[in-house]
């Protein structure tokens, strides 16, 4: 098992993706998308589970036949190599009927080659089981070296075309949409590593043709560049899934408003008991509770916010180039983290404050908290008044 841990670590990742997305591909089974991707997880989690060695024993063993497992496994990763292409090309979309034509060249094509390595390796005599390096012992024996070639070329296309649309679509793609460039980011970095690896085994086999012994670029090179590029063009699959769903952009804005909520919580909570969450409370029910004590704090502060300071912070943040509503913001913001040091202040010496008799002389009405947190952790002009420096002063 030791030997193929990081192949079952990224089978494992597949299979996660492929349970996030079974709701979603059972309503959507009619979609060529859903379909395509249902393919390329159910065959992606095939490959990673057959390819390490000790799996590759046990399916000779099972069989009965030396070396059953290679052409078994190099049919599945050409049939990988034909999904990931298919999956790829319906992401980018386009017009129906091309992609129909895309997909049915691409399936033809990579179901050629998967049943030409099957009829090679059943005219080929691959008697001697080799569990790791069977593409260099086999190299110049007739039928196999065919086979071989027909795996190699195959990924080596199928390999190219997922890192050069994957990266052409990340160029392209709104930068609004994080998961899905992330995603297409880790698929390109994995292509890349998939393609050395694919270096390293036309290198060792060549080397074989010419009479050489590069044996060690196949046995020892190229399995860790296979294993590491199976996890990231895993994992790039399974962030797009995941970060387009409802509980991650509950978990996004819930991470996102940590900054608030720390500073206001012991506002909002002063003298007030609170039932605490537990700990398999869902993201939506946290983000809900986060919400809401935030609006507490800003309650409980109302009456300290002072507008001179809003005014200073607005003409800092409006002389360092920001449109009127970033300006507004960080005015905001700027407004809040007085208002916090002010009371904070005044809760450690005793007084109850200037603040606390007079009514509120500002709200925040209308504000994104997300935007609003993000200028409270990040804007130098909040830091100056946090720290009860001069806010237009230090902005200019």
């Amino acid at each position: 098992m030791k030997d193929g841990l990081p192949l079952y670590l990224a089978g494992s990742v597949l299979v996660l993706a492929l349970l996030i997305k079974a709701p979603a591909l059972r309503r959507g089974w009619d979609q060529p998308l859903m379909r395509a991707v249902c393919a390329l997880l159910v065959v992606g989690c095939l490959l990673t589970f057959l390819a390490p060695p000790p799996s590759l024993a046990a399916v000779n063993r099972l069989t009965g036949v030396a070396n059953f497992a290679a052409p078994l496994v190099y049919g599945v990763l050409t049939a990988f190599s034909g999904a990931s292409i298919v999956l790829i090309l319906h992401w980018a979309g386009g017009p129906a009927a091309a992609l129909r034509r895309a997909t049915w060249v691409t399936v033809a094509v990579f179901g050629a080659v998967t049943v030409l390595i099957v009829a090679f390796f059943v005219l080929g005599d691959a008697r001697v089981e080799r569990l790791r390096d069977l593409d260099t012992y086999y190299a110049n024996t007739p039928w196999l070296r065919e086979m071989i070639v027909s795996y190699l070329l195959a990924h080596t296309v199928g390999s190219a075309a997922l890192s050069l649309l994957s990266l052409k679509w990340m160029l392209r793609v709104d930068p609004a949409l994080r998961p899905l460039r992330t995603g297409l980011a880790l698929l390109t970095l994995g292509g890349v590593l998939d393609l050395g690896y694919l270096v390293a085994k036309w290198a060792a086999v060549g080397a074989r043709w010419a009479g050489r012994d590069w044996d060690g670029l196949s046995t020892y090179v190229a399995p860790p560049l296979a294993s590491a590029a199976a996890l990231l063009v895993g994992t790039g699959f399974i962030v797009p899934m995941v970060g387009g769903s409802a509980a991650w952009r509950d978990f996004s804005q819930y991470r996102r408003l940590r900054p608030l909520w720390k500073a206001l919580r012991g506002f909002a909570h002063a003298g007030v008991a609170t039932v605490p969450l537990t700990w398999w409370s869902p993201v939506g029910i946290r983000l809900i509770h986060r919400e809401s004590v935030i609006d507490d704090g800003l309650l409980a502060l109302a009456s300290w916010f002072d507008p001179a300071v809003r005014t200073a912070a607005y003409g800092a943040a409006r002389r360092q180039g920001l449109t009127e509503a970033g300006a507004a913001v960080v005015a905001d913001a700027a407004m809040l983290a007085a208002a916090c040091r002010a009371r904070a202040a005044a809760e450690r010496s005793g007084a109850p404050g200037a603040g606390s008799a007079e009514p509120a002389p500002y709200r925040l009405d209308g504000q994104p908290l997300a935007a609003l947190a993000r200028e409270f952790r990040g804007s130098p002009i909040v830091e100056a008044a946090r720290r009860g420096l001069p806010v237009g002063r230090e902005a200019a």
